[in-house]
């Protein structure tokens, strides 16, 4: 028998279909008023050059074009359409195009799930009428593709029609707009507004714009993701084809994490887990919109002089060329910051430098020429070339233009045309920085990208964009192959708000690590008579703490005796906390720790399972140095997270003590988060604070531990 679906039964294969059919359209219908007049002339502006349906019952043309009474009526099913009606008329519509065939619709109007009430219920209308559709928004401003001339939006924008370009899609249609307008020459090729995303989030276009070869770059504005695992595969895909994702993400602060809750609909989680997301998937995270613009113009300028896939900035080493001692030091310093190496010049560089530089000059990298060449197009391209020649990935000139129609001002253009030519002549990557965004004019940021330079606007965000640039190369050459299946996060439903997380005691949270292979002090659980002999057995110097599920931060409590020597001592502190508890934990005392580190697992709504690992003991809260990591993780990820601590000194050895055993540290951290996974949706929050470090070879031991499961 075969099976037949409904359009209400929507499937994934014909969805991804469709949104390609929406991105790429042939055809567009446009569904409303008088309105439709604006979005129908900036497709005609920008050169779209498929069929143009209008949809409006009571008018005979709109906009120059023939109008048809109803969506049945029109000639085929559209690729694309646009509706711009009320929202509650907005969900019949929906549905008379799924009935029609087409392949994606912007849904424009607002008062759906942002309003609440009413609005939720016909979201959820909205939802179930979309059949297969690819539906943008509601509560959006659409879709803009510059490569075809397609123009779903409803507003002004600043783009024009382009043959490649980057992809920018958002969560706010305000900031989509704006970054149309932005005077940075980025070339926008796609840009999707999604709104409230009732059918379609982020996620779900990043295969689609991936596959696309005239898209070198994707960038994402988030205020929250409701689908982690979603992401990751999409995140993983791009990996894989070798299309970089740069993304500002907001709501780190509670004000900010509230606005986005309520402006469409969006959840803002955890800021540590979604920067340890953006790390896992190799997402490039730009602290600001500006820096955002600059990176994906760079990338842009880099798609095609990468090597199999691997960004030319792999290396991550930059020559430097200014004509002022200032910006040099603000080059090199915001370099080291950003992982970024000014290598020194060669021998050979220095010697043919000095030959062509006066004698005051100082000769190294950065270097700075002073105004002695200045104007001077072969001399400025004979020393530019010299320092390209050596082992530097990227060249920058920071140049600062002057006002429009300064004196001279054709001097600035020498010193391009010098970089351009020196490019040229050793193959080598250019890189025009302006210490400003304003000083650096529209002329000569189009000469600059048409040679194949990067035009960078702001000394900050042009390092800043060099340096995510190196990161991502490197995070990309690491991670690449089978990076769909080695990265992808496993998220977990919530907890039942039914369940109640209970504690269980130290003893008992000990007992069920040290079976998964966790090392654990030699102990015995006794009452309060045994205690003195069960220490003698284990050996003195011992621990004695109060044990119950209620007693989560002993030391607060007084439920802490350490280094006990004799059963008089054990049995005076047996006393003191008899009052706290009917058992106690009587444990070896554990000596000689190079450091303290807290390993825990924190269930998260929207991530599922994340490890924590920081710097432990008494230092938890008073450093609050700590790294976070999604599961299921590896080796190396926890490698890296511990390098990027604190701590890290101590492990290495501090002061002339001996270096910890990192290898132990690390096998202890994935015993962990394998039991971690075992448990999966029975646990609810696990610490081990502290993890003791000993010297290396001698192995770390969990002394203390905390495990919450929901019944």
């Amino acid at each position: 028998m075969t099976e037949t679906r409904s359009h209400n039964t929507p499937d994934l294969g014909d969805r991804q279909k469709n949104i390609a059919r929406l991105l790429h359209p042939k055809s567009i219908a446009f569904i409303g008023g008088a309105a439709l007049a604006a979005p129908i002339h900036s497709c005609e502006a920008i050169g779209f050059a498929g069929d143009i349906w209008v949809v409006n019952p009571k008018r005979e043309s709109l906009a120059g074009h023939r109008c048809y009474p109803s969506v049945a009526d029109l000639p085929a099913a559209p690729d694309a359409a646009f509706v711009s009606v009320r929202s509650d008329l907005t969900p019949g519509l929906v549905a008379d195009l799924a009935q029609k065939g087409a392949g994606g619709v912007v849904c424009y109007a607002a008062g759906f799930a942002e309003i609440g009430g009413d609005g939720k219920a016909l979201q959820q209308a909205l939802k179930a009428a979309a059949g297969d559709l690819a539906v943008v928004g509601p509560n959006c401003y659409g879709v803009l593709n510059y490569l075809d001339g397609a123009a779903l939006w409803a507003d002004v924008h600043g783009g024009h029609k382009l043959d490649q370009g980057v992809a920018v899609i958002s969560q706010s249609g305000n900031i989509a707009l704006n970054l149309t307008m932005a005077e940075r020459s980025v070339p926008l090729a796609q840009v999707i507004s999604v709104g409230n995303q009732a059918v379609l989030g982020v996620s779900d276009f990043i295969p689609t714009l991936v596959d696309d070869p005239r898209i070198t770059a994707i960038g994402l504005y988030l205020e929250g993701l409701d689908d982690i695992a979603k992401f990751s595969r999409a995140a993983a895909y791009a990996l894989e084809k070798g299309k970089p994702i740069v993304a500002v993400k907001v709501g780190t602060s509670d004000t900010a994490a509230q606005l986005a809750l309520s402006h469409t609909s969006s959840l803002a989680g955890s800021d540590s887990l979604y920067q340890a997301l953006f790390d896992r998937m190799g997402v490039i995270r730009s602290p600001s919109l500006a820096a955002f613009m600059e990176t994906l113009k760079l990338l842009h300028v880099l798609a095609p002089k990468g090597e199999n896939g691997i960004s030319a900035m792999a290396g991550g080493r930059l020559g430097v060329l200014t004509c002022s001692g200032g910006d040099a030091a603000l080059v090199a310093d915001l370099a080291d910051r950003l992982g970024l190496s000014i290598p020194p010049l060669t021998p050979a560089q220095e010697a043919d430098l000095r030959s062509r530089l006066n004698h005051f000059t100082s000769v190294a990298n950065p270097l700075d020429y002073n105004t002695a060449i200045w104007g001077d197009g072969p001399g400025l391209q004979a020393c530019f070339a010299t320092v390209m020649s050596g082992p530097m990935d990227a060249t920058v000139l920071v140049i600062d233009y002057p006002s429009q129609g300064s004196l001279n001002e054709g001097d600035w253009d020498v010193a391009v045309d010098a970089l351009i030519a020196a490019a040229r002549q050793t193959g080598k990557f250019g890189v025009l920085a302006a210490s400003l965004p304003e000083l650096l004019p529209k002329a000569a940021r189009e000469r600059a990208l048409a040679a194949g330079l990067a035009p960078l606007q702001g000394l900050d965000e042009a390092l800043v964009a060099l340096g995510g640039a190196h990161w991502q190369a490197c995070r990309a050459a690491a991670l690449r192959g089978g990076a769909a299946e080695r990265l992808a996060v496993n998220t977990l439903p919530p907890p039942d708000p039914a369940g109640t997380p209970r504690s269980l005691s130290e003893w008992d949270s000990k007992q069920r690590l040290a079976a998964a292979g966790l090392p654990v002090p030699a102990g015995r659980l006794v009452s309060a008579e045994a205690a003195p002999a069960a220490a003698q057995e284990i050996g003195f110097p011992v621990v004695v703490k109060a044990t119950a599920a209620h007693l989560a931060h002993k030391s607060e409590a007084g439920a802490v005796a350490l280094n006990l020597h004799s059963p008089e001592a054990v049995n005076a502190a047996i006393t003191a906390m008899a009052s706290l508890a009917d058992t106690f934990l009587v444990e070896s005392m554990q000596t000689g720790a190079v450091c303290e580190l807290i390993v825990g697992i924190k269930r998260d709504p929207q991530f599922g399972l994340a490890l924590v690992i920081g710097s432990g003991g008494v230092l938890v809260n008073l450093v609050e140095d700590s790294a976070s990591l999604l599961l299921p993780t590896d080796r190396q990820a926890v490698s890296d997270a511990l390098d990027g601590l604190k701590a890290a000194r101590l492990l290495a050895g501090y002061r002339g003590k001996p270096p910890g055993d990192r290898a132990a540290a690390i096998d202890a951290i994935m015993t962990i988060a394998a039991w971690a996974e075992t448990e999966g949706e029975a646990l609810f929050e696990l610490d081990v604070n502290p993890l003791l470090v000993l010297p290396d070879g001698q192995g770390a031991v969990a002394v203390d531990a905390l495990v919450r499961l929901v019944d």
